[in-house]
């Protein structure tokens, strides 16, 4: 789901952020031959040394993405009706094994609450196990609606301090923590994620912080190690990337955060991810 509250200057999936379509340029791909310019009914796209760019007034019509020969646009963000979703993630249900499901996400997927539970809802018709990853960053009556027809919920806490958390994030973290306590406190089933973000989410105290509220009181507590596998993604949108360089997260550190997390009361912790190698 397209669309999400927060602005996370680690985000990894920055075509999620916007809620509008929009085009995306894969470089790689193209092979310079200007059809996209010639059929965009807007005449909205322009050319440079640094490659193909929309204009603002671009409508995501998706008519250059079509006429790529190459694929090398790519619209990202497409309307569906709740039934025609539906009839998407149902099909490979053959493959999803026992244990399977629909996990909605975003963006955050709470800000389209009513189609995520309108989805939910035919989901649990069909005996559907349903998973909803969110920020927590929305109304308590979103979270009451949803909670029947959610069989769990992957909930991210990223920064324990308010203040840290408005830097990072351009929000604070006051109605995230009351959606936690309220949630916690019901018949939910909960999946705690922290990023664990260089300089930023990483410090003893920000673990310590976090782990004085999560506790025993859900499943798990997943501290996810920082990857850099979303800077192509930036390229393509034209965005700098505040993370851009940064290395992976040591094996060593994240054992020490998980042991931090577990000495101040969330024995559930644990870390998963791609560490580095080397120094």
């Amino acid at each position: 789901m397209k669309g999400c509250p927060l602005a996370c200057t680690w985000c990894h999936n920055p075509e999620s952020i916007e809620p509008r379509s929009h085009v995306e340029w894969k470089g790689v791909l193209c092979i310079g031959c200007g059809i996209c310019g010639t059929v965009c009914p807007q005449h909205g796209i322009t050319f440079d040394e640094d490659g193909v760019h929309t204009a603002d007034f671009c409508n995501a019509c998706g008519t250059c993405t079509r006429e790529c020969p190459t694929q090398a646009l790519e619209l990202k963000g497409i309307n569906y009706t709740v039934d025609d979703l539906y009839k998407v993630v149902i099909k490979d249900r053959a493959f999803w094994g026992k244990d399977g499901g629909v996990t909605v996400s975003g963006g955050e997927a709470t800000l389209q609450w009513q189609d995520v539970l309108a989805l939910f809802k035919k989901c649990k018709e069909d005996g559907v196990h349903t998973a909803l990853d969110t920020c927590g960053f929305n109304q308590r009556e979103v979270f009451e609606a949803l909670l029947p027809y959610t069989d769990i919920f992957l909930y991210d806490l990223k920064l324990f301090d308010d203040e840290e958390h408005i830097k990072y994030t351009n929000q604070s973290n006051k109605l995230i923590f009351e959606n936690f306590e309220w949630l916690a406190g019901t018949d939910a089933r909960i999946w705690v994620r922290t990023p664990i973000i260089p300089g930023a989410t990483d410090t003893d105290e920000n673990i310590k912080g976090l782990a004085g509220i999560v506790r025993d009181r859900v499943e798990k507590w997943e501290l996810c190690a920082f990857n850099n596998l979303c800077q192509d993604k930036y390229d393509r949108l034209g965005k700098e990337w505040d993370f851009k360089g940064t290395g992976l997260m040591h094996k060593e550190r994240m054992e020490e955060l998980t042991q931090i997390a577990h000495e101040n009361g969330s024995s559930v912790a644990v870390w998963s991810g791609a560490t580095a190698l080397t120094d």
